[in-house]
């Protein structure tokens, strides 16, 4: 079964039945860093998620508004479970939207034992498949984003030896594995690796090492600011080799920055001159409102928003009390979805089908290369 939220629509044609705690309105959860190196993240994760909010209020397709409550998870696993019990316990909201890997490890078996349904939009470590029956993901999962570049790194850039800086992490760790397990399918070999703290901001030492490795290109498996200065300190060091990585390179602010130039990382396919219906209007509201172009997490989270919404609608319309188990169970019977970008498919293990594409960073601006 497909399914489709077709906002711009004046008014549903017929009222349906809703629970009583729904008479004031539809409330979820959403568990973004919003202090911390990683605000950026989560300012940019919460800026789609308020877009597709105002869509789907403004077109009146709910029979009540649909609103977020925005908890800060500081990217921290103990920061997260606190705000995600309050979320659970105090507001008792039937879904929460995500990122970040450590995060979403932690939250999963409050948002399974609590029966909430969870959704990521930003974390792409592989051990998120199957990791609860209520966690989904709407982005591509990192080991599938590696084995994407790979390939085109040796065909197109020759690159042979790859040197690996990595955070300690679930998706550092990932990137690792997957690397020692994809490379010599293609011809390449991993040169070395290098594991930093997560609140490492020095890194000069490891600019060094990095420097006397004969590697054909650098994969970055960072994120948030310290991958600006990351960046900056390996080319201050003399490393002169180009930057790849996975779509955790699509950071606003990593493209805008002079380090990031060059820069060539795998993401979701995301073709912002399509005449696709839903993404022109998304691309278009978004310039409007923010300014400035999206990116491939911006089309996630909005994304993520209007299913919950598209699966309220569905639940509206069969009578059912919009509760989590619900919610669960409707994205499972629904399965795949007309979003931002083309079809998302979910698989059994919460996991998604999407187009990828090959990116370059030039002139602070993407540039799709394939």
């Amino acid at each position: 079964m497909k399914n489709r939220l077709m906002l711009g629509v004046a008014a549903l044609a017929v009222t349906w039945s809703v629970p009583a705690f729904a008479q004031d309105g539809y409330e979820i959860g959403a568990l973004y860093p919003l202090s911390g190196p990683t605000a950026a993240f989560g300012e940019m994760y919460r800026d789609a998620t308020n877009l597709a909010l105002e869509e789907i209020n403004r077109a009146g397709i709910l029979d009540h508004e649909l609103t977020v409550r925005y908890e800060d998870s500081q990217a921290q696993p103990q920061a997260a479970v606190v705000a995600m019990n309050k979320l659970i316990r105090v507001d008792e909201v039937p879904a929460v939207l995500t990122g970040f890997s450590a995060v979403s490890k932690a939250i999963a078996p409050l948002g399974e034992r609590s029966k909430v349904l969870v959704i990521n939009g930003g974390a792409s470590s592989p051990d998120l498949a199957g990791l609860s029956p209520y966690f989904f993901n709407v982005i591509p999962l990192a080991n599938n984003e590696v084995e994407v570049l790979l390939p085109y790194l040796a065909k197109e850039m020759d690159v042979k030896r790859i040197a690996l800086v990595y955070v300690d992490d679930p998706l550092g760790q990932s990137v690792l594995r997957a690397l020692e397990n994809f490379a010599p399918e293609n011809g390449q070999e991993l040169a070395d690796s290098f594991a930093i703290s997560p609140s490492t901001s020095q890194f000069n030492s490891i600019a060094a090492r990095v420097r006397q490795v004969d590697a054909d290109a650098v994969f970055l498996a960072y994120f948030g600011q310290q991958l600006i200065s990351l960046a900056k300190q390996l080319r201050d060091a003399g490393v002169e080799i180009p930057f790849v990585g996975i779509s955790t390179i699509g950071d606003s602010n990593f493209i805008a920055d002079p380090a990031g130039e060059g820069t060539v990382y795998v993401s979701q396919k995301t073709d912002w001159t399509s005449e696709d219906p839903a993404t022109k209007r998304f691309v278009e509201e978004y310039r409007k409102k923010y300014d400035r172009e999206p990116t491939p997490y911006d089309a996630n989270y909005y994304n993520a928003t209007m299913i919950i919404a598209t699966l309220i609608d569905q639940l509206e319309a069969d009578g059912v009390d919009v509760t989590g188990e619900a919610l669960r169970d409707k994205l499972r019977e629904i399965g795949t979805f007309e979003v931002v970008g083309g079809d998302l498919t979910f698989h059994e293990d919460g996991t998604v089908t999407v187009p990828s594409q090959i990116n370059m960073i030039t002139d602070r601006h993407l540039e799709v290369v394939q």
